[in-house]
């Protein structure tokens, strides 16, 4: 996990930035993401009617093995999609305010802004929304326009290469679960990985592959300040 001048200086000379959004834009102490959680085992408990603790079962189960729940219960059970996606995401999102720092770090930070997640677009533009952070990006690449293929299935980032136009190796990809970095690297993207302490989404995933991770973060606003701290013709401090 390179941490040389060069390897910050690359950085700053990418042409794209591609952010995950849950629990990457925001932190993980927002519980965004826990109310997902809930309702898709609320969700699943209902459409295969089983007790929540087995639906909750089938959840992480579904998680590990298809990348997305949803995926899972498209696969498995022929559900439709688009309910589960309205069911599921509309989440309170009180705990998610304007981030000042991280807008000011993102009009610093050059280069194209992609969001791409594995939910929906109208979830997205509400957490950008609650953020204020909204006009940094181009486009969200959501599970809808990657024909339902979640991360980390390898089709799904070459097709956002070739819908962006993007030079995976003047693209950075910032991520909160490590699996998820493993194509962007082997495509030969710049890889951030946004360390969530107690926060694996059920995988227990533990460390990443070395070869996977080139950036280590534990606050990516902190991170993108010290980065874009000075923007006056050279590289910031770090």
């Amino acid at each position: 996990m390179d941490q040389t001048a060069a390897s910050k200086a690359r950085l700053l000379e990418a042409e794209t930035w591609v952010f995950d959004l849950d629990n990457t834009l925001y932190p993980s102490s927002s519980d965004v993401f826990a109310q997902i959680d809930e309702r898709m085992t609320r969700y699943i408990s209902g459409f295969l009617d089983l007790t929540l603790d087995e639906a909750g079962e089938l959840r992480k189960a579904y998680y590990l093995s298809h990348g997305t729940t949803m995926r899972g219960l498209m696969n498995r059970h022929g559900m439709e999609p688009g309910p589960f996606l309205e069911y599921v995401h509309n989440v309170d999102l009180g705990n998610v305010s304007p981030d000042p720092s991280l807008d000011r770090a993102l009009s610093r930070l050059p280069g194209r802004k992609i969001i791409y997640t594995n939910g929906p677009a109208d979830h997205a533009d509400r957490i950008m929304d609650r953020l204020s952070i909204g006009h940094h990006f181009e486009a969200v690449f959501d599970i809808i326009g990657a024909d339902y293929m979640p991360k980390p299935e390898p089709k799904a980032y070459e097709d956002l290469v070739e819908r962006f136009g993007l030079k995976p190796g003047k693209t950075v990809m910032v991520e909160d679960l490590a699996r998820n970095l493993g194509p962007a690297a082997a495509l030969g993207m710049i890889t951030v990985w946004v360390r969530n302490a107690g926060d694996d989404h059920g995988d227990n995933q533990g460390p990443p592959p070395e070869a996977d991770v080139d950036h280590v973060v534990d606050d990516l606003v902190s991170w993108l300040g010290r980065l874009t701290a000075d923007q006056t013709g050279r590289p910031g401090s770090y």
